[in-house]
């Protein structure tokens, strides 16, 4: 009797045994991180409340409509997370991070916390000099950075701030919303040019220009009209976003700065990626690319429907977006234009002892590699 329950016993061990084996041997295997349990890459993607980011907006607002490009995407969470689709077939899912400067967003690429970011060009050149592994993958847009004195300022035009600048007897404060922004390097620059003394040390009283980090575009206007500073420089929308809320006044573009022409179509935003991830999921930056080239299309073709999606995403009258978005272009593929403006990037900030790293003391040519991997643009 005791033999047989001993039996009984083993056997029901061996069928659970059996069960469990099977069961475990059916199911899904768990998710790496980065990935959905169906091996899709979640890419996290950063970007930036500026109107130099709207084509990435109008492709989320516009979701399933965009079908018949062949490649949109699909909500998930609308605002958060968007699946990724060419055709019917989904190659990614992507997660929206907003980020509030290219300076934080290579910040999370160091971290492995961005995969993709939509950011300032400059802001990715110091990420990849301090060993940051990304790339430039695309430009995004040129353009779109002003200076801007407060409403009623006797400051009315760029002649009238070098006068102030080289005659006041105290540094004229301007404030910027991260040091890494192509609006702080690209003033940096022209100021640099024109002889102006630069210092962050407030009491360096004999320079000309007092730079002031605000942290954060959501300051640079409170900031003015609180007279926290005399100036700022700062990228679209909040140059037009000042004159419109009568808090101040654009003194200067960037693209009509003297010497005449070399600060046109100069870069502002690119996108950029980790190298890991340019790697292993070739196929879903790729179609990314394509989306935001269709999107730079659409844009030209509908920039009044681009301006209301703007302006209800940032919260501004919708004349205010056509402005700022009217000082600014789109760009999809390296022009050499936009390939000469970022070896004077590279200059300006040498010659200003920005670099500390790999990109200390070369030309553009010895760089390119660094810097750029164009090869996902899409082919035209």
């Amino acid at each position: 009797m005791r033999k047989s329950i001993i039996g009984v016993g083993l056997g029901v061990l061996i069928l659970l045994s059996a069960i469990f084996f099977m069961g475990g041997c059916g199911a899904k295997k768990e998710a790496a991180p980065g990935q959905t349990s169906t091996q899709v890459p979640v890419l996290k993607v950063g970007y930036i409340r500026v109107t130099c980011h709207t084509p990435l907006k109008v492709v989320t607002e516009k979701g399933e409509e965009l079908k018949s490009w062949g490649v949109y995407l699909k909500p998930v969470v609308p605002g958060e997370k968007y699946d990724l689709m060419e055709g019917d077939k989904k190659l990614a899912q992507l997660e929206l991070v907003v980020t509030k400067s290219g300076a934080e967003s290579t910040t999370l690429f160091a971290q492995k916390h961005l995969d993709l970011a939509l950011g300032a060009m400059t802001a990715m050149m110091m990420g990849i000099d301090q060993g940051v592994p990304i790339k430039i993958i695309s430009p995004l847009n040129v353009g779109g950075m002003g200076l801007v004195f407060p409403k009623g300022s006797p400051v009315k035009d760029w002649d009238g701030f070098l006068k102030l600048a080289r005659e006041a007897k105290e540094p004229v404060k301007v404030g910027y919303h991260s040091p890494t922004s192509s609006p702080k390097i690209a003033f940096e620059s022209v100021f640099h040019q024109q002889g102006l003394k630069m210092t962050n040390d407030p009491s360096d009283t004999k320079a000309n220009i007092l730079w002031v980090d605000l942290k954060d575009t959501q300051s640079l206007l409170p900031a003015l009209s609180s007279r926290q500073v005399d100036a700022f420089v700062g990228p679209q929308p909040y140059p037009q976003l000042a004159e419109a809320q009568g808090v101040g006044q654009v003194v200067a573009e960037l693209r009509d700065l003297p010497p005449k022409g070399q600060w046109k179509d100069f870069p502002c935003c690119v996108i950029a990626a980790r190298e890991e991830v340019i790697r292993e999921h070739p196929q879903a930056l790729k179609a990314f690319l394509v989306l935001m080239d269709k999107s730079f299309k659409w844009y030209q073709e509908h920039p009044n429907e681009a301006a209301q999606i703007a302006a209800q995403w940032l919260g501004m009258p919708v004349e205010v977006a056509q402005k700022a978005e009217g000082s600014m272009a789109y760009l999809s593929q390296p022009t050499d234009n936009w390939m000469q403006c970022t070896g004077t990037y590279l200059e300006m900030l040498n010659k200003m002892n920005k670099f500390s790293g790999s990109l200390k003391g070369k030309t553009l040519e010895e760089v390119k590699g660094l810097l750029f991997d164009f090869s996902l643009l899409p082919k035209k």
